[in-house]
């Protein structure tokens, strides 16, 4: 079953108690930055934190994500850090390129090599945030196979239009759709920028809305008072959950016949139905509305 990421939250690599704390937060998956969040005096200890947290901490089910910096600026040194600490998912701030993609793979296949770390075991994830990156899109999404997703970065990809965010976040409507198309065309997650203004609840269900209907896994966030807010607009309803049963027995019956066909409801089913059923039962129980006895 596909992996969801309705959230994915930043935790700043500098900060002890975050790195602690954060498998409490309820995301589907955090993401440690070493980047943005953190100042250049303190790179080299952030790093040191994050592997620790990574080496020391349980975070159970919840995905691992770090953010590392540019190779040309301490990246390199991240990526050996986190691997060696068997972080789940490198995330690349600034993605241009596919060539940026093959550079940092680069790196991490030869830290897995030296260390008889399983080749592939360290996923990918590229964050685009230039009119550059959004049209390099689709070579992004298919330039490696450990690409579990990309992500747009807003604020800086606002900056090089030229343009700032809008309540209505129009002039991110071309970056979203193509950066979604490209993930869908490589059959990896597409993840949607923060939210910055914490205190907005509504305008972040707003947002939410509207990028869930567009078709987004999910959305980065920054506070864990975000978290519930997403999570409640990607809860399927009562009536997608039952329709999604029905598809799922469906199969189960059919199989049973050892038949190739699936009818529900006296209609025939096919493999977009079951792709979309499937998930609305993942989203469910990741909701806590079933369990798998329900099923």
């Amino acid at each position: 079953m596909e992996r969801l990421r309705r959230t994915m939250m930043f935790v700043p690599g500098s900060n002890p108690g975050m790195l602690r704390d954060a498998p409490l937060y309820g995301a589907d998956s955090v993401m440690f930055d070493l980047e943005d969040s953190v100042s250049l005096n303190e790179k080299d200890s952030a790093r040191l934190l994050v592997h620790t947290a990574l080496k020391t901490i349980d975070y159970g089910e919840t995905e691992t994500v770090v953010r590392i910096n540019a190779l040309d600026a301490g990246g390199a040194d991240d990526i050996e850090a986190v691997v060696l600490a068997g972080v789940d998912v490198i995330r690349l701030p600034k993605t241009d390129s596919a060539q940026d993609i093959i550079d940092a793979e680069a790196i991490i296949e030869r830290v897995e090599k030296e260390n008889d770390i399983e080749v592939g075991r360290t996923g990918m994830m590229a964050a685009i945030e230039s009119a550059t990156g959004v049209l390099n899109a689709r070579e992004i999404a298919h330039a490696s196979d450990r690409l579990i997703g990309i992500a747009l970065g807003a604020e800086d990809y606002v900056t090089n239009m030229k343009t700032k965010r809008s309540p209505d976040g129009s002039e991110l409507f071309f970056a979203r759709s193509f950066i979604l198309h490209a993930a869908r065309d490589a059959g990896i997650a597409a993840l949607d920028t923060v939210y910055s203004d914490v205190d907005n609840e509504a305008g972040l269900a707003h947002e939410v809305e509207i990028i869930k209907q567009l078709g987004f896994d999910g959305k980065s966030v920054i506070n864990p008072r975000q978290i519930p807010i997403i999570n409640r607009i990607y809860q399927p309803s009562e009536a997608d959950i039952l329709n999604a049963k029905e598809v799922i027995w469906g199969i189960r019956e059919a199989e049973s016949r050892g038949s190739g066909v699936i009818s529900v409801n006296g209609k025939m089913v096919d493999k977009p139905i079951v792709d979309r059923a499937q998930r609305t039962i993942a989203l469910a129980k990741a909701a806590g509305l079933i369990s798998e006895e329900d099923i």
